[in-house]
């Protein structure tokens, strides 16, 4: 699947295998991974190093030439500053690359797959439900059909009052604003049925807010929707 990454940035970080492509579920998945094991390493470097520091300005009880730091004085060491520019060039350049990997990875994670290549889907929030429209005009209420391995994105609005749509497993979560439409999409791998939830307080009923994602096999997915379209001609 093919996809231009917006706002400049360049062809060739994707290309290469660093910006993570797949499902929702992967790509965060990566997030989530990298910076757990940058955090991590780092953690394990600052503890090694305050730990040898530790052992080797010990007090042994007895007389040595190690220059101990003195409570209350500056230090004199550190090859005038070479020590403290080294960690804070090696700090700025793991900072800014993650952060530019990150922001990278999240503007995919915006895009998404493309329209031509996806199923679009209208959901329209309401007090206490959601309601599904395909391509076809074809309506559900409370079940969302999809096709496995497809992307799938959604135009997502409110009737009434501010909703949330959110399907947790598969890692999808917007807004539904009354008079506004917020897009968002998602990749299910695996069929089965997934829960969708509102998650912005919206009346009494909130908690009930619920509908099923009912992920299919492509062909019995073909097959169901078909039917949907000889039974509305």
């Amino acid at each position: 699947m093919s996809m231009t990454l917006p706002h400049g940035l360049p062809t060739t970080l994707a290309q290469s295998g660093l910006i993570p492509r797949g499902t929702r579920v992967f790509v965060f998945d990566r997030i989530f991974t990298v910076f757990l094991l940058l955090g991590t390493l780092v953690g394990i470097v600052v503890v090694a190093y305050m730990l040898y520091n530790a052992y080797k300005y010990r007090d042994t009880g007895e007389e040595d030439d190690v220059d101990r730091p003195v409570l209350g004085e500056l230090p004199e060491g550190g090859g005038k500053g070479k020590k403290l520019f080294t960690s804070f060039a090696l700090s700025a350049v793991i900072v800014i690359s993650l952060v530019a990997w990150t922001y990278g990875t999240l503007l995919y994670v915006e895009e998404g797959p493309s329209a031509a290549d996806s199923l679009e889907v209208e959901v329209e929030g309401y007090q206490f439900g959601w309601r599904f429209t395909y391509p076809n005009g074809h309506t559900t209420d409370g079940v969302l059909r999809v096709p496995a391995d497809q992307g799938v994105r959604l135009r997502i609005t409110s009737a009434d009052v501010f909703h949330n749509f959110g399907i947790p497993e598969l890692k999808v979560k917007s807004d539904a604003i009354p008079g506004q439409t917020s897009e968002t999409w998602f990749i299910a791998e695996e069929t089965g049925t997934y829960t969708a939830n509102c998650y912005e307080l919206c009346g009494a009923g909130h908690s009930y807010m619920t509908a099923d994602v009912v992920v299919m096999e492509p062909d019995e997915y073909r097959a169901w929707y078909n039917d949907t379209n000889a039974s509305a001609s």
